[in-house]
């Protein structure tokens, strides 16, 4: 099992409640939350990542549960085990492909461990994400949009962490680009070791995924 939760529940300041379902992944699961806007799709996924503080209930990620751990803790279990691919993507502009990409294991040793040599993996990556190896040492701000997401997938999957998040990756790929990144996505993690676990609201994508969880009826 690599992800567990368990009775998660948020509340936010303005006094909306959420109940999430409970979800689990294992090696090579590939889940789609879907819902409305406003259903807590992200604060979910945020949840997961450590960025937001569990309130109620547990979450356990490759044996770690989330209630025990220090804000330390979940810091290094997220570099660990988690790869984030952002809605806004998150590259830093002024930096390269392959600089960008490198930053996916940098504040982890695991994870540096797995890669052996960067470049070498880097330029795999990209390549089998429908990129030319020859991007790499060009800014990041040089690539249309469709190829920046690729790139931020390749941070993502660097490393081989357990469990590859992504939140809305597709919103801004018209209906082609999406069909082919998510063709490459599925095709490029390792169902060995990792799980996927993406947020949309686009249901069209449910072909693509295992399970199909929607969280439009969460109690609010």
């Amino acid at each position: 099992m690599i992800l567990k939760t368990d009775k998660l529940k948020y509340k936010y300041k303005n006094g909306k409640t959420i109940d999430f379902p409970d979800v689990s992944l294992d090696c090579g699961e590939k889940v789609l939350i879907n819902g409305i806007s406003g259903s807590g799709k992200t604060t979910f996924l945020n949840l997961i990542a450590g960025a937001i503080k569990i309130q109620d209930g547990e979450i356990e990620l490759a044996v770690n549960k989330y209630s025990t751990m220090s804000s330390s803790d979940l810091d290094r279990v997220r570099a660990d085990h988690i790869g984030y691919v952002f809605q806004t993507l998150n590259l830093i502009p002024f930096l390269s492909v392959l600089e960008n990409i490198a930053l996916g294991v940098k504040f982890s040793k695991s994870r540096t461990l797995n890669v052996g040599n960067i470049d070498q993996e880097a330029k795999r990556l990209v390549e089998s994400l429908g990129l030319d190896r020859n991007v790499l040492n060009s800014p990041v701000n040089n690539l249309s949009i469709g190829q920046q997401q690729r790139v931020a997938v390749a941070r993502a999957l660097l490393g081989k962490p357990n469990l590859i998040l992504a939140d809305e990756p597709t919103s801004a790929l018209d209906v082609e680009s999406t069909k082919r990144f998510l063709k490459e996505l599925v095709q490029t993690f390792d169902p060995s070791s990792q799980a996927i676990l993406m947020v949309s609201h686009d249901l069209s994508l449910a072909p693509y995924f295992d399970t199909v969880i929607d969280f439009s009826k969460n109690n609010v």
